[in-house]
C-alpha cells in the first residue's frame, strides 16, 4: 500500500487525471491525495506585494483555501471511489508545479493532467505544470491528456 497524488483545477483535464488516479489507486490498494493548488491574486502577474494591499482586502488567503476545497469537493462529486481507497482532500498556496512535486516527494505516482485552468491554479508565465512535475518529481510522473471532443 502507497500514496498516489493527483492535481486537481477544476478543468477537463484535471478531472480525467482524477478518474485514472482513482482507478489506479483502486487497482494498487493505495491511498489517493486529491491536491488543489492556489495562488494569491497579487502573484497571479509576478506582482507579489506590489497588488497585496489592493486585492487582498477582497480576496484572503482563507477564501483561496475554501475555493481549493471545494474545487476538489466538486470534481469527487458523483465519482465512485473504490473499495480500500482513502481519499486525502489537500490544497495548498503557491505555483502548482512545485506544490504538487512536494506533496509527491514519498509518494509512489505523481498524476496530473495535460491542460489545467489558467488564473490562481496554473502558472501561464512559468510553463505546464505538467512539464515542471515531469522534469522534477522524484517519483514516476503520468500526465493524462486531455480527451478533446470532434
Amino acid at each position: 500500500m502507497g500514496e498516489i497524488v493527483v492535481g486537481v483545477d477544476g478543468s477537463d483535464g484535471s478531472r480525467e487525471a482524477l478518474q485514472w488516479a482513482l482507478a489506479e489507486a483502486g487497482m494498487r490498494g493505495a491511498d489517493l491525495r486529491v491536491l488543489c493548488v492556489y495562488q494569491s491574486p497579487a502573484n497571479w502577474l509576478g506582482m507579489g506585494e506590489a497588488l497585496g494591499s489592493t486585492v487582498g482586502a477582497t480576496v484572503s488567503e482563507a477564501d483561496l483555501a475554501q475555493y481549493a476545497q471545494e474545487t476538489i469537493d466538486e470534481a469527487l462529486q458523483g465519482t465512485a471511489v473504490p473499495a480500500g481507497v482513502t481519499v486525502i482532500k489537500d490544497s495548498a498556496e503557491g505555483h502548482a508545479g512545485s506544490a504538487l512535486v512536494k506533496a509527491s516527494a514519498s509518494t509512489d505516482l505523481l498524476v496530473v493532467g495535460s491542460r489545467g485552468h489558467a488564473g490562481i491554479f496554473h502558472d501561464a508565465v512559468l510553463g505546464s505544470v505538467g512539464t515542471y512535475c515531469v522534469h522534477h518529481a522524484t517519483c514516476p510522473v503520468v500526465v493524462i491528456p486531455h480527451r478533446r471532443s470532434k
